[in-house]
């Protein structure tokens, strides 16, 4: 009897509140945006997107403006450097040379090549003639832009065609937009996982998000054999360079080296011929030069081919 009475009692103090409105409050959720205009794709579309557009870029010549930054919770503060312009040359299947302006004097910051295994980088103002080995990850947490390899860029830059052995799985997700006035929302998105085959093993090797909005990729996250992500890409603003849509900004970030390289294309070009001299980087007489490899430990990025 006393149990009927404590739920007869539950039961109108429950009904009572919508009445009283002492107890709660209801405010309405606004939606940043509009269902009727996300788009719908199955994975084999996604899957030809990405590959079809890994086929159609073979070569690469921008102008851009780079923005960099160095440090966070490791270093306990944070760099920024002044915005340099800057020159990329890439060429299929793993040639890639970058070059940086000082700015106003526009002599040069720094010159930087890799064929896909070596690298080599030259740092005039500091004197220095950086050299490695693109699948040996080297940490120098002093001077971490000297960690920099050209093939960071370019797997951040040309999304590499997904093929076997490696298995493509598509998932529903959500991505942090921001709206006005800095709201941030979340609008559902595509994620597409790669999943690399090692002969006994399966890893999570990248995972592209394509905006439900434009199908188009907005981000790319690389991650290395033990699951940790090394680099995180986000493209926007893509534009059309003579039929051939590509983000002309577009930001990478290393997060366990601790920095920022935002590239914003200012000019480009894609398929015309770059012979191998382009990709020819020699040593300077007379510069400091510094083996990365030393004591380094080999990599099992994500992104090496």
């Amino acid at each position: 009897m006393a149990f009927k009475q404590r739920s007869a009692a539950v039961l109108i103090v429950l009904a009572t509140l919508p009445v009283s409105g002492c107890l709660f409050r209801t405010r309405k959720v606004e939606q940043s945006y509009n269902p009727l205009t996300l788009k719908t794709a199955t994975k084999p579309q996604l899957i030809a997107y990405i590959n079809r557009q890994a086929a159609q870029i073979q070569t690469m010549q921008a102008t851009v403006d780079i923005d960099t930054s160095v440090g966070g919770e490791k270093k306990g503060k944070i760099t920024e450097y002044k915005e340099i312009r800057g020159y990329v040359l890439a060429r299929k299947p793993a040639m890639l040379r970058m070059e940086g302006l000082m700015p106003i004097v526009r002599t040069r910051a720094f010159d930087m090549v890799s064929d896909g295994q070596q690298f080599k980088v030259w740092i005039p103002p500091k004197n220095r003639f950086v050299v490695g080995q693109n699948d040996v990850v080297s940490s120098n947490p002093r001077q971490p832009l000297e960690n920099l390899r050209p093939q960071i860029i370019y797997d951040a830059l040309l999304l590499r065609e997904i093929k076997p052995p490696e298995i493509a799985v598509l998932q529903d997700g959500k991505e942090t937009m921001v709206g006005n006035k800095g709201h941030r929302y979340e609008q559902p998105d595509y994620e597409i996982d790669v999943i690399r085959d090692q002969g006994t093993d399966y890893w999570l090797s990248r995972k592209i998000v394509f905006n439900r909005q434009t199908l188009l990729p907005d981000r790319q996250m690389i991650y290395d054999q033990s699951g940790t992500l090394v680099t995180d890409a986000k493209y926007s603003e893509y534009k059309d360079y003579n039929g051939v849509s590509f983000p002309s900004r577009i930001e990478i970030t290393r997060p366990q080296e601790e920095y920022d390289i935002t590239l914003n294309v200012v000019k480009m070009d894609f398929n015309k011929t770059l012979n191998d001299n382009t990709f020819v980087l020699e040593q300077p007489p007379g510069v400091q030069v510094i083996h990365l490899d030393h004591n380094a430990e080999p990599s099992n990025g994500g992104g090496t081919r």
